[in-house]
């Protein structure tokens, strides 16, 4: 391996536990081994998921939250013991990897519990409540310290925890615990004083307003993880290991309000200050380790980085609380392994905590072993799969069903936590399959096929592979996009897939091949819009064109907003026209990824003007009406529309016709790499 990642590959203990390197896969919702949403069981999808990262070199593995009491059900964790000898099995095969696995115990979510409209209604209605309480216990899953709105849906309130509840949830903490030890778990994780859940919510002024032993000063609002660390060692005994997960400082303004980098502000949450005595506290009450990073659900961009946040973003506050502990100290965060692997070697940082990039590439550490970096598929941080709770204002979370109970899914790699529905399996009739199109859709569906042993030529009518996604890859913080195009590019030359470039086809039928993929991608949509022809699109843009300091954009959206963002880092100057009532008003968006674009536009101050329509676009600016009916201009060196996009099919059919991607109907990246394994599966 290079010799600068040679620090990451020595030997370090947790307690008496030695871990042989220093990478720590990070914990995400779904791939818990007891389940997720659904009543605990063993998971053997998980399972599989977590022995495949395993026999890949990774030092500690730390899988999914798995929730203390079931969210669906309120069955307690430790009640269920057949699971546990399932677990044993596992971890018989699993320790011939020559890894270690902490298992990730959550005391719940509190006000932090991603609400939709179903349990909005169980909240809200006591008979709705009270009739679906043998499933979802509303009234339980969102209890918290004090009586707190819920971070996703208006007038919704937490419950405060009574103490003998809080008491239950320590003794089930310490019964678990000793179950997985005794099945041959390494160490527990605790669940954490950290991201503003539930345990965090206990810790945090702004959140907690109790008047007993758990509330009012600092040694009581701690008191909740400080007694769940010292059940488990009384129930464990003293060498068994057990890490926390923690957030250094909220950077947190407010409910639902977080600090973007660069903000000056006032916090709310844990401040450095408080995090130094903190971390010190929650050592000498017990704990082995912290897992570290930053923010709340009210500052989610900080524990979930999108693409906008800087790389390795919670690094300096993670070295700087390592001084006031003894324990090992991992970071998390968008993590570089070399700059991780610097701060280990400067002593600044035990572990490097890593987590989306091991559901993109579940083999990235042995690509780095082997020094082949350029295979390694990058993350690229957009949440579309893993993360895709959503909201926008006026509703709760808008995730669809199947994407709350199927968490940590890639959209760069539909195997993860799929692998029952998404493999490769050898073709026992090779084809000639001619792929129309050189994007993203184009080129999976390439490497899906020549996997399964067809014969494969694309034709792309420009000199590049990449298509529309180039375009999607140009603003100045998206380096992992562009990665990911090069990477796309490397195999498809790897694989010695044949691409004619310069070359567009109008009729699918005058190829000569056995079947035919079609994945030409979308085009802008062009409204009537009066003056249009005064304005460039938002791909005109993407694709270089210059604009002048001042810039009007005509639509929100993610595209809008990613836009006005670049522009801002560019030094320029821009306001958003949207005709609805939030700038990010779609499901699918992460809401750690439209909270910081939202947040970071107003940190700089660009106009934004919602609930207005766009009536004419003139040489100068723009002609809008608001909510009110009133009538006004806007004045700007250059207008970007940004409203959408449509499918560019080619036209032509049969059953030997196939549409991928966008062509197929306009979404993102997972759902264009998923149709086109859902295709190319079955050719």
């Amino acid at each position: 391996m290079k010799q600068e990642y040679e620090p990451l590959f020595t030997p370090w203990k947790i307690g008496n536990v030695e871990i042989k390197n220093r990478i720590v896969m990070c914990s995400m919702g779904g791939t818990s081994i007891f389940g997720w949403m659904e009543p605990n069981h063993f998971d053997k999808e998980a399972a599989n998921f977590l022995l495949e990262r395993a026999k890949n070199n990774v030092g500690l593995i730390l899988p999914g939250i798995a929730p203390i009491r079931d969210t669906m059900g309120g069955k307690w964790l430790y009640q269920n013991k057949g699971k546990f000898k399932q677990l044993k099995e596992f971890m018989d095969e699993f320790h011939k990897t020559g890894a270690k696995l902490f298992i990730q115990l959550t005391a719940g979510m509190g006000r932090s519990m991603a609400v939709n409209d179903l349990m909005v209604k169980m909240m809200k209605n006591k008979v709705f409540g009270f009739l679906g309480k043998p499933i979802f216990n509303m009234d339980y899953i969102c209890a918290s310290a004090s009586a707190t709105e819920n971070r996703w849906a208006d007038g919704v309130y937490s419950r405060p925890f009574t103490i003998e509840e809080i008491h239950q949830i320590v003794d089930a903490f310490a019964k678990t615990a000793k179950l997985c030890m005794d099945a041959g778990v390494d160490g527990i994780e605790v669940h954490a004083v950290h991201e503003g859940y539930m345990l965090d919510q206990f810790t945090m002024k702004y959140t907690n307003q109790r008047t007993d032993e758990y509330g009012g000063s600092f040694e009581n609002r701690y008191r909740f993880p400080v007694e769940i660390v010292q059940a488990i060692k009384k129930s464990c005994g003293d060498d068994f290991p057990v890490s926390l997960r923690y957030s250094v400082i909220s950077k947190t303004k407010g409910f639902r309000m977080g600090a973007v980098p660069g903000e000056e502000y006032i916090e709310v949450g844990r401040d450095m200050s408080e995090s130094e005595q903190a971390a010190k506290f929650l050592q000498d009450a017990g704990y082995d380790m912290l897992n570290c990073d930053n923010g709340t659900y009210d500052a989610w961009y900080w524990a979930h980085p999108p693409a906008y946040m800087p790389e390795n973003c919670n690094l300096a506050d993670v070295t700087h609380i390592k001084e006031f502990v003894d324990i090992p100290v991992v970071c998390a965060g968008k993590m570089s392994p070399a700059v991780g692997a610097e701060a280990i070697k400067d002593g600044k940082l035990d572990g490097l905590g890593v987590a989306r990039q091991f559901l993109t590439d579940p083999a990235w550490v042995t690509k780095l072993i082997e020094e082949r970096e350029e295979d390694i598929k990058p993350c690229i941080h957009c949440h579309n799969a893993c993360f895709t709770m959503a909201k926008y204002e006026g509703t709760p979370n808008i995730q669809d069903l199947t994407d709350a109970i199927h968490m940590a899914r890639c959209a760069l790699n539909p195997r993860t936590m799929q692998s029952t529905k998404y493999k490769i399996e050898k073709t026992s009739s090779p084809k000639h399959i001619a792929i129309i199109g050189g994007g993203i859709g184009g080129m999976e569906s390439a490497l899906v096929l020549t996997e399964r042993g067809h014969k494969v030529t694309i034709y792309e009518k420009s000199d590049r592979l990449g298509g529309v996604f180039i375009q999607a890859a140009a603003p100045v913080y998206k380096e992992r996009d562009r990665a990911l195009i090069e990477w796309y590019r490397r195999e498809i030359a790897k694989h010695s897939i044949e691409v004619k470039f310069n070359t567009e086809v109008k009729d699918p039928q005058e190829l000569k091949a056995d079947e035919v993929i079609i994945a030409t991608g979308s085009v802008p949509n062009r409204p009537p819009i009066k003056g249009l022809e005064h304005s460039i699109e938002a791909t005109d843009y993407l694709s270089g064109k210059e604009v002048g300091d001042n810039v009007i954009i005509i639509g929100g959206g993610l595209t809008g907003c990613e836009i006005a963002y670049d522009l801002i880092l560019k030094g320029k100057k821009p306001q958003i026209v949207e005709m609805k009532n939030d700038l990010i008003a779609v499901k699918g968006v992460c809401l750690a990824n439209s909270s910081f674009l939202r947040e970071m536009l107003a940190f700089k101050k660009a106009p934004i003007y919602l609930n207005t329509t766009l009536l004419e676009i003139k040489e100068g600016g723009v002609t809008v009406k608001d909510q009110g009916g009133k009538v006004f201009d806007l004045t700007g060196d250059d207008v970007i529309v940004s409203v959408g996009y449509k499918p560019a099919p080619l036209t032509g059919s049969g059953k030997h016709v196939h549409l991928v991607g966008d062509a197929n109907g306009v979404g993102n990246l997972r759902s264009v790499i998923w149709r086109a394994w859902d295709v190319c599966m079955k050719l």
